[in-house]
């Protein structure tokens, strides 16, 4: 039941009370309930879900994108969406505020691939900031910075390069990891390659679209009242969304191969309060998916070990 409670506030948005009498909840076991399920899922999921792609990974999306788009070398698209939340305290109300919402927001930093599969999400920044302030604090980076990235070569009109680029609009800095359109185009040939990359961008725009339509939850302005319960609901629905397409047999990857890709390095900008919270509280990953499945479907594997969730 209370599987049942936590999954449906995150796929149909429905608020804690309104589990008063179907399930005979209250609101504040409601509201427990989905705290400590995003938790879990986070802890369980996140280093298989929420990973760097490996470099026989971006071998596939590339040739997923050359061949959708394209596009050599073309790894993700890149853009930020706004989330608004409703019960932001007014004292940082000057910092989430945005004047063309009508509630203050919260913003996340995605990259997709053509088969909308997430890899990477960077949520919790203030929503007066733009997107370049928000890129200038994201981990995205760093490991092209630090030399770390996978070297995937590819050839575009006889030039080879080692690694790849992202597809971006025209507010990011002039950077060789980001492509580009033009803002005019002047020519032909010009006109042709902006209507090529504004097609291919819309990768990103669609898995925004697709998330917020398959987690109602998202849809809503957010009713918490802290920023770290709203990062956990944004990475789990984010981590979901992805095995979802992992059940569908929509992802690039094939998730038969051997995993050993280690997990991505998310900056953790909150702190865990009180001990022990969830000491009487576990769920082995059988018990949550087959209660979601009530709701609606949700993939069937899970941890094989059915380990207990430690509090993250």
């Amino acid at each position: 039941m209370k599987c049942t409670a936590a999954v449906r506030q995150l796929a149909y948005g429905n608020t804690p009370d309104a589990f008063d009498e179907y399930l005979q909840m209250s609101k504040h076991t409601a509201r427990d309930c989905l705290f400590h399920i995003n938790k879990c899922i986070i802890s369980l999921y996140m280093a298989e879900y929420l990973r760097e792609p490996t470099l026989k990974d971006v071998k596939k999306i590339y040739n997923k994108h050359v061949t959708r788009h394209g596009f050599p070398g073309m790894l993700e698209s890149f853009d930020y969406m706004h989330w608004e939340w409703k019960n932001c305290s007014v004292s940082w109300q000057g910092q989430y505020g945005k004047g063309d919402k009508k509630y203050p927001t919260i913003m996340l930093e995605a990259v997709a691939s053509h088969d909308l599969w997430i890899w990477h999400a960077f949520f919790g920044v203030a929503g007066a900031n733009n997107d370049i302030n928000v890129l200038d604090n994201s981990s995205l980076f760093d490991d092209l910075l630090d030399d770390k990235a996978h070297v995937a070569p590819y050839v575009v009109n006889g030039v080879g390069f080692e690694k790849g680029y992202y597809l971006a609009d025209g507010i990011y800095p002039q950077w060789a990891t980001f492509v580009k359109s033009f803002t005019v185009a002047n020519d032909a040939k010009h006109a042709y390659f902006k209507k090529r990359q504004e097609s291919a961008r819309k990768d990103v725009e669609r898995a925004f679209g697709v998330l917020q339509r398959r987690w109602g939850i998202i849809q809503q302005p957010a009713r918490q009242y802290h920023v770290n319960n709203i990062r956990r609901i944004m990475y789990s629905c984010i981590i979901m969304h992805n095995m979802i397409l992992e059940d569908q047999k929509m992802a690039v990857f094939d998730w038969n191969d051997v995993y050993a890709n280690p997990s991505r390095n998310m900056q953790r900008t909150w702190v865990e309060s009180g001990g022990g919270a969830v000491e009487w509280w576990w769920w082995s990953s059988r018990a949550v998916w087959w209660s979601s499945r009530a709701v609606m479907v949700l993939p069937k594997y899970g941890n094989k070990d059915g380990e207990e969730c430690e509090e993250w």
